[in-house]
């Protein structure tokens, strides 16, 4: 959605691995934001982004208006099923209904061979791999690891948006997240406490305000019995305005 990163950037590195040709889609959709607030105040320095495109040697980028992409009349929607019930899907009604319309339209007018979308928005990520998958688009969705901060912050548009001490009390989702793998890798399997290794961190951080963290399967997201290497850890939480998401695998 443009204000492009190094996270972003990582996107098109990754991309020109499997690909000769490379091309960047820039649109803002409105269909994806629950509070018009929000998606006003969303940045849109749409020539810096074109610059670092081109520095990145992008074959070209597909920005369109959203009167391109829904004009008058418009009335078709893509509906994401059942791995947009949860997590971020109650926070954020009808979020996913906009990633999976918006998405399915990018991939009509590029027709890529494959896509590379960020770990950090993980169900995102699902999402768009079994939409992929249900409707023979022929695709291969690639999931690439999350960019960070050199303190673990995983990068975000929304990060800019951070008081300097919001942005210092951010920094617990990652460390939250190390914490919960890290009793993982020592043994522990039981999903609560896994959970509550990470909660607990959170909590104690008074400028955060958790949404929620849970451990589910990494393939259908739905909560597991027994963690495994297959399962992640996701969280989002409020700083002052700014909410952010992060996530880690176990294995």
């Amino acid at each position: 959605m443009g204000a492009l990163h190094r996270g972003h950037l990582a996107l098109v590195d990754a991309a020109f691995e499997r690909a000769d040709d490379v091309v960047v889609t820039i649109f803002v959709n409105p269909l994806q934001f629950n509070q018009s607030a929000d998606f006003d105040s969303y940045p849109r320095p749409i020539d810096d982004d074109l610059a670092r495109c081109e520095a990145a040697g992008v074959t070209a980028v597909y920005a369109p208006t959203a009167s391109t992409m829904y004009p008058s009349g418009y009335q078709t929607h893509v509906e994401p099923g059942d791995l947009a019930d949860r997590l971020e899907g109650p926070m954020r009604p009808g979020h996913f209904r906009g990633v999976t319309t918006v998405v399915t339209k990018l991939f009509g007018a590029t027709d890529p061979d494959v896509a590379m979308f960020g770990r950090k928005d993980f169900q995102q990520l699902a999402i768009i791999r079994r939409m992929v998958a249900d409707l023979d688009l022929g695709i291969e969705i690639v999931g690439v690891p999350i960019v960070r901060e050199h303190d673990g912050l995983a990068l975000s548009s929304r990060n800019v948006r951070l008081t300097d001490d919001d942005r210092a009390a951010a920094v617990v989702l990652s460390r939250a997240l190390g914490a919960a793998r890290d009793a993982y890798l020592d043994g522990e399997t039981d999903p609560a406490v896994i959970v509550d290794v990470a909660a607990r961190m959170i909590d104690a951080e008074p400028r955060a305000r958790t949404e929620y963290v849970e451990l589910v399967d990494g393939t259908t997201l739905a909560p597991v019995d027994r963690a495994d290497d297959d399962a992640v850890v996701l969280t989002a939480a409020w700083f002052g305005d700014v909410r952010l998401i992060d996530n880690v695998a176990l294995g």
